[in-house]
């Protein structure tokens, strides 16, 4: 609901910026830490974060190691892994959006009379249309396709066209999809390991033992000889569309 309420928020008029500081103190709190719960949703639901963290939690859960690696390290990889790849994307925001607004500021804090050339509102649309080509980039037709039809609005012309409220949804499935598919294929050489350590015990009639004790040390092992973290990182970074 966060995202699709800034969403919304971003295709309004700006706002007059000098009515926030006739906000009490306490209003102006909440309305930054508002504020930076809609940061927290923009970072997973508009970046490459969502397929990493759920691509990493597979590799744990096929594993079976339960807690390890420790949730810290999971996000901590997953958000170092996401701003590799979003690392152009944030360099043109950047450059063409949260520089010239910082020099713009400037400009009229030195001279207060001076008409701002660029503005909050014009770095936010140029900031939009970035996020939108690496989501429209890695966004499937048929997920844009069931929205439009929800919304029951024609489909634009050009993709980047497409209103923040469809967007955002088709790329969250999108990346959901593109993340379980990839977590079922991590998922096959380990169980083939769990069938084969069943059997063998089974074989030995050794059918107290869980099989699970047994085979959480070879497909360990197995993940370190193929260096398993490396191929993984690899694929995660490589199966994203480059803009």
């Amino acid at each position: 609901m966060n995202i699709l309420l800034l969403a919304q928020l971003a295709e309004t008029p700006a706002q007059d910026p000098g009515a926030l500081s006739n906000l009490t103190p306490p209003i102006q709190i909440a309305l930054l830490l508002g504020a930076m719960s809609f940061a927290t949703a923009l970072m997973v639901c508009v970046t490459a974060f969502t397929r990493i963290i759920i691509v990493l939690s597979f590799v744990r859960r096929a594993l079976s190691t339960q807690e390890i690696p420790p949730n810290p390290v999971m996000l901590g990889l997953a958000l170092f892994l996401t701003l590799f790849v979003m690392a152009p994307t944030f360099e043109s925001i950047n450059e063409k959006a949260i520089q010239p607004l910082l020099e713009a500021q400037e400009i009229q804090a030195k001279d207060p009379t001076a008409t701002p050339e660029f503005d909050f509102q014009q770095a936010w649309d140029i900031t939009v249309v970035e996020l939108k080509m690496f989501m429209m980039a890695n966004t499937r037709t048929d997920d844009l396709e069931l929205f439009f039809d929800l919304a029951e609005t024609e489909p634009p012309y050009e993709r980047l066209e497409t209103p923040l409220k469809i967007a955002v949804p088709a790329f969250i499935i999108s990346e959901l999809k593109t993340a379980f598919i990839m977590g079922f294929c991590i998922y096959i050489p380990f169980l083939l390991i769990d069938l084969v350590v069943s059997t063998i015990l089974m074989s030995l009639g050794m059918m107290m033992m869980p099989p699970v004790v047994v085979s959480t040390p070879c497909k360990i092992l197995l993940f370190v000889l193929v260096d398993g973290w490396q191929l993984i990182c690899k694929s995660l970074v490589s199966s994203f569309v480059a803009v």
